[in-house]
């Protein structure tokens, strides 16, 4: 399997974290379950006309070939077959609406056909990331094209939200809770989780409350020494109780059931 990421250029790295490729061509059938990251994506298939969409206990379906996957809250469910030939964008929280034009939470926990938000553009995008050589130009022409799309489509009052992002971020990674950061953005605590999750996709609480999940997602994809207890108070949780009930409320598995699981990726688990 080939996969590639490409760090954005200064101008679209406030929006953009990564640009990402990835090629499977013996890639076989069967789910696999994605954990949410708290980040917003564009998912392009440029080896078939659609992507597959999965749901617990009913068949697989087609949908749109290129999408936006908005933030999750609840892992998510797609078909290995998608990775033959596929490329997309991984948004910083706060980036997406700078492209999509659209506040965040619109899109969350679902997948909306990018032609919904890009009209006829979409489609050429991906005829011409499907006419270009090889992976590293279509990389350059996804990330061309979303440089045209940020500088010619500026969002109005992006500048203040985004430094508000930023601002909780930050004091999220410190520790600090929501009432004192809302406190700290000069907004009532209603208008900044209103804000917050416009820009994000999440509320604030649901946003740490992922994170609190991915620290610990990390540490066991990592190979770390499992003592439960250590770990859940390590990564934030209340004790060894709670740690177990957020990660199966986040992955639909317990993380004894995730560290015996195939996984090529800390977010990807193969289910069948």
């Amino acid at each position: 399997m080939l996969y590639l990421e490409h760090t954005p250029r200064a101008q679209l790295s406030l929006a953009v974290r990564s640009l990402w490729y990835a090629r499977d061509c013996d890639a076989p059938g069967g789910r696999q379950l994605v954990l949410p990251t708290g980040r917003a994506q564009f998912v392009i298939s440029l080896a078939r006309e659609f992507l597959m969409d999965c749901r617990e206990d009913e068949p697989a379906q087609t949908g749109p070939a290129a999408q936006v996957v908005g933030a999750r809250s609840v892992y998510e469910l797609i078909d290995a077959s998608d990775l033959k030939d596929l490329i997309g964008v991984v948004f910083h929280p706060g980036g997406l609406p700078m492209m999509a034009r659209e506040a965040a939470d619109q899109f969350t926990n679902r997948g909306v056909d990018l032609e919904s938000l890009w009209g006829t553009q979409a489609r050429k995008l991906r005829e011409r990331l499907r006419e270009a050589p090889g992976p590293g130009e279509r990389l350059l022409r996804l990330e061309e094209f979303l440089l045209e799309r940020m500088t010619t489509r500026p969002v109005r009052g992006a500048a203040d939200r985004g430094a508000m992002v930023s601002y909780a971020l930050r004091r999220f990674r410190a520790g600090a809770p929501v009432r004192e950061v809302a406190r700290g953005t000069g907004w009532s605590e209603r208008r900044f989780s209103q804000v917050f999750r416009e820009e994000t996709g999440l509320t604030p609480a649901v946003w740490r409350r992922v994170q609190r999940f991915q620290r610990a997602l990390h540490q066991l994809h990592a190979g770390a020494s499992v003592r439960w207890e250590e770990l859940a108070l390590d990564c934030g949780f209340y004790d060894q109780s709670h740690f177990a009930n957020e990660f199966r409320a986040f992955s639909g598995m317990d993380a004894s059931t995730y560290l015996a699981s195939p996984r090529q990726w800390v977010n990807h688990v193969r289910v069948d």
